[in-house]
């Protein structure tokens, strides 16, 4: 069954969803929040990027190359599409095994932040082991919006690993124009 959650963030309440059961829902935090994770991210990312250097045998030149590999492993790539209605920005956002309790979204009037952390699980090896590929359990994503949104009444539903956040756009605000006539003063 899929996870559905919908929640408007002024007002904090979950929504029930399809079947009759409760879901949860995106957390929507302060910026600051996102921030400080941010800040552990990018140290995380400084390490393993100097450890990778000191790998590749202390090389000058490739530090580029190591922090883009870093990133790779530290983090799950979010791949998002920004769709805009009439009074509206839709973000679809891919999160793939993640839950909606393990998200955290932070949106401004010009810029969406999902933020979100697997919790860890032991796995037994068994054999010897020929191919392994591994997925980060950590994802950030900050997106720049095409317009100022209203980010007291947004609200986000987690469908099928695709987090959808509905955020509507704040009123134009209109200048009044005086009409002047030619050598009038």
């Amino acid at each position: 069954m899929a996870e559905r959650a919908s929640l408007s963030q002024q007002s904090g309440r979950t929504i029930a969803s399809q079947a009759g059961s409760v879901a949860i829902t995106p957390r929507f935090v302060e910026p600051q929040a996102i921030y400080k994770r941010l800040n552990e991210l990018y140290d995380a990312i400084a390490r393993r990027a100097f450890e990778l250097f000191e790998d590749d045998g202390g090389i000058f030149g490739r530090d580029l190359d190591h922090w883009f590999r870093a990133e790779a492993e530290l983090l799950h790539p979010v791949h998002v599409q920004v769709r805009e209605s009439d009074d509206a920005i839709i973000v679809d956002a891919e999160v793939p095994g993640f839950s909606a309790s393990e998200l955290q979204l932070s949106l401004e009037p010009r810029r969406l932040t999902i933020s979100g952390k697997k919790q860890s699980s032991s796995e037994e090896k068994k054999g010897n082991v020929l191919y392994s590929e591994r997925c980060s359990n950590e994802l950030l994503r900050s997106v720049e919006l095409p317009v100022e949104v209203n980010a007291s009444r947004a609200t986000a539903t987690l469908n099928n690993g695709i987090l959808e956040l509905t955020a509507l756009k704040l009123a134009a605000k209109s200048v009044p124009i005086q009409a002047r006539t030619a050598g009038a003063s």
